[in-house]
């Protein structure tokens, strides 16, 4: 019994530390990934940088980006951070 109770507090620890942290992360993860994925052309986006744009034209793995001007510019999929509006209420 006595090696039982000094096990139960290791278990406990590793449970909570996965509730707490493991488990939050990869919930975030995953609705990144999905948010790149269902990315389309017209959504106003965020980049990683701070760039605020409209996606232009999108390929596999790189997106263009219009800018404020009218310029173009080319970002990696995975530099999206966020989609402030979707391409149907951009154009609204």
């Amino acid at each position: 019994m006595g090696n039982l109770g000094s096990i139960i507090p290791l278990i406990l620890m590793f449970v909570l530390f996965y509730f707490l942290l493991i488990r939050p992360q990869q919930k975030r993860q995953k609705a990144v990934q999905n948010m790149q994925s269902e990315l389309k052309k017209g959504d106003k986006i965020v980049t990683i940088g701070g760039l605020h744009g409209f996606v232009d034209s999108i390929d596999e793995n790189k997106v263009v980006i219009k800018c404020g001007d009218g310029s173009r510019l080319t970002y990696d999929r995975s530099a999206i951070r966020e989609v402030t509006e979707s391409g149907k209420e951009a154009q609204v």
